[in-house]
């Protein structure tokens, strides 16, 4: 089975990013294209697992 990558709570105006861990209660921005935190986060996220790779050669 897939693994979930994002959950919309629309009662509690909530989005989870599965992968990493990070939740808004910015659920009508998401929604309007705001997605800038959650670049970011996932940005920040490979930057950290490509070091941890580098490190590992």
């Amino acid at each position: 089975r897939a693994q979930k990558i994002r959950t919309y709570n629309f009662s509690q105006s909530r989005v989870t990013d599965h992968r990493i861990g990070l939740t808004t209660h910015r659920i009508d921005g998401v929604l309007e294209g705001d997605l800038d935190e959650f670049t970011e986060a996932l940005a920040a996220e490979d930057r950290r697992r490509q070091l941890a790779a580098a490190g590992e050669e």
